[in-house]
């Protein structure tokens, strides 16, 4: 008999997640009709939008959607874009979309011009097998292609390789490992390493078809018998992007909140903020897990994400974002 999942998960998803949602919610019909008015007249009224929309679930904003084409024969997400512009513009859009529609578009965004492969890694290595499927239907059904063939038509070589095994496997999701395998593919692992030989065969085949437990529990024993973690040794000053691309995939398997707290401290380490990832983050992750993100930041960069936000962004971006993270 297959173990029943836990209800904890669930429970503990709902603690982590920074979106605040009102004890007493408007209709979605009634919120549909507050959107309509913000929309109407001269200018926006971007407050009522961000009040509204910012403090809603993925099942309310759908029901929001709906009653708004029901009411008024127009798509709500199309008014939206046509309304307001730039960084904010974009985090909203994509906020509009649940988990799944959301990590397609920001798969196709993150292929389009200059390839973002970390957003690919993301996608192939954050969520759960269940997950990728998830998303690689709902690409395959928004843009009539294939995840997998854009991927490919974007990268060369080993990279195309790498990037297109990991958006194509099914891992295996249990919590089962070989301690024998690991230990033997630790030192397959060290070995190529240590020869600068990031691209081989054998490290695309560990990294693109091993469990995530499993491969864990290889990068643990890698560390424990060559006393240098994995991630150290993929960062060895190489000017090829091979093993920085290898270095993502390490770190969003062995821990996803460290590894999106340091992209949240890279983006606002920045002169000018990366805005465009400091959205992808708190959007994706604000009806997940983004309270254990902020406590990681909070506590590594000696000052609060909201403190660190409000002093790199401005205007209706920075009210919505902020608004997302618990403000």
């Amino acid at each position: 008999m297959l173990p029943a999942p836990s209800p904890c998960e669930g429970e503990r998803e709902k603690e982590m997640a920074t979106l605040r949602v009102p004890l007493q919610v408007p209709s979605a019909v009634e919120d549909a009709k507050n959107l309509r008015m913000a929309c109407e007249g001269w200018g926006t009224d971007e407050k009522t939008l961000i009040d509204i929309l910012a403090h809603r679930d993925a099942a309310q904003r759908l029901q929001i959607i709906q009653s708004y084409e029901d009411l008024y024969n127009e798509n709500l997400i199309k008014r939206l874009e046509s309304e307001i512009s730039g960084d904010f513009e974009k985090a909203l859009y994509c906020w509009m979309f649940n988990q799944v529609q959301r990590g397609a578009i920001i798969a196709n965004m993150a292929l389009k011009k200059e390839l973002d492969y970390r957003v690919i890694v993301e996608t192939a290595c954050i969520n759960s097998t269940k997950e990728l499927l998830a998303v690689k239907q709902a690409y395959h059904d928004h843009f009539k292609h294939s995840l997998e063939e854009d991927v490919a038509a974007k990268t060369t070589g080993d990279l195309r390789m790498l990037l297109v095994g990991l958006v194509s496997t099914y891992r295996y999701d249990g919590k089962e490992i070989d301690n024998s395998l690991a230990l033997s593919e630790a030192n397959i692992l060290h070995d190529v390493i240590r020869k600068k030989l990031f691209n081989h065969d054998e490290v695309i085949r560990i990294f693109t078809t091993r469990s995530k437990a499993q491969l864990i529990a290889t990068f643990n024993i890698y560390k424990d018998e060559h006393g240098i973690s994995i991630s150290k040794d993929l960062s060895s000053g190489s000017p090829d992007l091979f093993p920085s691309v290898l270095q993502v995939v390490v770190r969003s398997i062995i821990s996803p909140h460290k590894y999106f707290e340091k992209l949240l401290r890279l983006a606002l380490n920045k002169e000018e903020a990366d805005e465009n990832a400091l959205a992808r983050i708190i959007v994706t992750r604000a009806e997940k897990d983004l309270q254990e993100i902020k406590n990681i930041y909070e506590e590594r960069a000696n000052m609060s994400l909201i403190d660190a936000i409000d002093n790199k962004t401005s205007g209706n971006y920075k009210y919505f974002i902020l608004e997302l993270i618990g403000n």
